[in-house]
Order: C-alpha cells, then structure tokens, then sequence
C-alpha cells in the first residue's frame, strides 16, 4: 500500500487451506525459487487461474489477517454455493498486480490505493479491470491505548508527544522514545514524519503484524504506555482499545515526496480488481465478485475469528455464512 502512500501490515497467515501457494517476497527466497536475479514472482502463481472451460478460481490472498477473511468468505460461497474450485496465492501487494494482469491469478479482493500500478494496468494495459469498492475503509495512524489517552489527552495531538517521549522509550529506541511499526517490508511515512515533524522518537520495527499484536497485548497486560503504528479495519481494538493520535492532516498530494511527508494517513475506500479477461469471461464467479461487498463490522467478525479465536478460514467463513444469509445471498443474485 503505498506509493501513494503506504499500506502495510504483514501478518503471514495462519491456518491456510493446504492447497494455498505460498508466494514469498525476500530477494533470497525468490533467488532459491528461480535461481535467477531477475526472478519474477509471478510465475510462483497458481496453475489454475484463468484456465479456459474450468471453474476454478484463483485469489489472491494479501498478508494481513482483513484480507484473509474477505478471501475466506468468498472462497467458501464459490466452492459451496456456486460449485467452483478456488485455488489461493499469498503474494505481496505489487507482485500481486502483476499476477492479475497475466492470468496467473483472477481478483485481488483488497488494495489499498496503488495509482501506478492502476495507471498501468487499469488505463493503459486494460490488462485489469475495477472490481468496485468492497465496502470496507480503511485508515492507518498512531495511536496510543485508551486507558494512558485517558490520563493524559493531550497526548492525542502530534504536538505534545515530545512530551512523553520518555515514557515510551524502550530499551531498543536507543534514548527516545519508542514509535511501534510492524515489518521494515511494510511501506510506511513513519520515518520521515518522525523527522519531519522534529518528534524526539524512533521508529522500531516488531518484524511482523503477529510480533506487533503480541508486543501491544502484554504493553496492555501491564497497563504501560505505548506507541504504535496501527490501522483499521482490525480485529485487536476489540481486546485493546487505542486512540488515535491526531496528526496534521491529510490533504491530497501531502505525501507525494516521501522524503518531505508531514501530513496524517488518508482514509482509503478499499477496492477489489480482476484480471480483465476474467471480469469479461468469468461468468457466474466473476459477477459474484463483482458484487461482494461487506462492512467493516462483518470483515472484523471474520478476522476476529481466525486470528483471536484460532478458527480455521473455512470454520470461520462457515461460520459468518450461517448468520449472514441476507447479506450474502444479494451477492448471488
């Protein structure tokens, strides 16, 4: 997610269904796949997609714990509503357009705003085509939890964190006080904000989205104070609510030098695409996910399921199916 901005986050999933092509992004890892330099994460892909008389499809499955649960849903209604075969691919943001514009994979059910990669392949290419907005929007921010917001409000203005730098310094923020992230594979502003806006802080980097969530549970155990990277739609401000921090804000184009941002995340309506020969040629699967749209309360439930209660994808979309019919059977129709 980036680009234009960002879009991170980078929960490796867990509970997969077995016949899951995991597509993974390291240079080292796609040298031992290829063994070439020049190694192009899409021929990784799934065999199945855009197969010419056989109703199978081929999702792509991005690597926050969101969009597995939008797969997981759709993935379930194909299969035991509509009687495909649904083959999925874990690739990284970017790699994954390049998937969808060659056939080798058929939707892509959550981008966060890429306009180079749509500028490409959308107008120019016409390899992809715009599935419609899946309903749900999403947002990136600091936050802080709720219950140190409550003792201290000005902490939710940008402008008074100096203030309390040395409360969340930490042993790896080398004196200043500590700004969470996830992995230094999310693409992110943080760092330049931090400079940018002159703030006393250092960006320290958890490894994943599972690190993070785990480090900002036992903060929340203990009741001390932190400060985090964070977005929404998310399962965790269920179990630990955060406040925003609020940062100057977002106007279109204040991010456009990612050396110079200083402005807060946007808010980004979240959208699916499909490979374009099968938006035209998809018949049955393709009008269905097209149609797919959910709120974020229902893509929360789902995640909540998978990642807090350790439901398998296919129990928890089983699951959100039971007692959604009227929502999904408009998807059907």
């Amino acid at each position: 997610m980036p680009f234009r901005q960002l879009r991170l986050r980078g929960l490796r999933f867990r509970g997969l269904r077995p016949r899951t092509t995991a597509v993974t992004a390291g240079a080292s890892a796609l040298l031992l796949l290829t063994g070439c330099g020049a190694a192009d994460m899409t021929k990784q892909a799934s065999p199945f997609a855009n197969a010419q008389g056989a109703r199978t499809v081929t999702l792509s499955v991005q690597s926050w714990v969101g969009a597995q649960a939008n797969v997981a849903v759709a993935q379930y209604l194909l299969e035991h509503k509509l009687g495909y075969r649904v083959d999925t691919v874990q690739v990284d943001e970017v790699p994954a357009w390049d998937a969808l514009s060659q056939g080798r994979v058929d939707a892509i059910l959550e981008d966060w705003g890429h306009p180079d990669q749509e500028q490409r392949y959308v107008d120019d290419k016409k390899t992809i085509a715009r599935g419609g907005d899946l309903g749900v929007t999403g947002h990136i921010g600091w936050y802080v939890p709720t219950y140190f917001a409550k003792q201290h409000p000005d902490v939710t203005n940008w402008k008074n964190l100096n203030r309390y730098a040395s409360q969340f310094r930490t042993a790896e923020s080398g004196g200043k006080g500590q700004l969470m992230d996830g992995s230094p594979s999310y693409v992110t502003n943080d760092k330049a904000l931090v400079k940018n806006l002159k703030l006393d802080y250092q960006v320290v980097f958890a490894g994943s989205e599972a690190a993070q969530i785990t480090q900002m549970r036992q903060f929340a155990k203990e009741k001390k104070p932190f400060l985090t990277y964070w977005y929404a739609p998310q399962w965790l401000f269920k179990k630990v609510p955060m406040t925003e921090v609020k940062l100057p804000a977002y106007k279109e184009g204040c991010d456009a030098d990612p050396d110079k941002v200083a402005c807060a995340y946007p808010h980004t309506p979240l959208q699916k695409y499909l490979n374009a020969d099968f938006a035209k040629d998809g018949g049955k699967a393709a009008a269905f996910l097209k149609k797919f749209k959910w709120t974020t309360e229902d893509q929360n439930e789902v995640a909540l399921m998978i990642a807090d209660q350790k439901l398998t994808p296919d129990e928890a979309a089983k699951k959100w199916v039971d007692s959604h019919a009227s929502t999904w059977k408009a998807w059907l129709s």
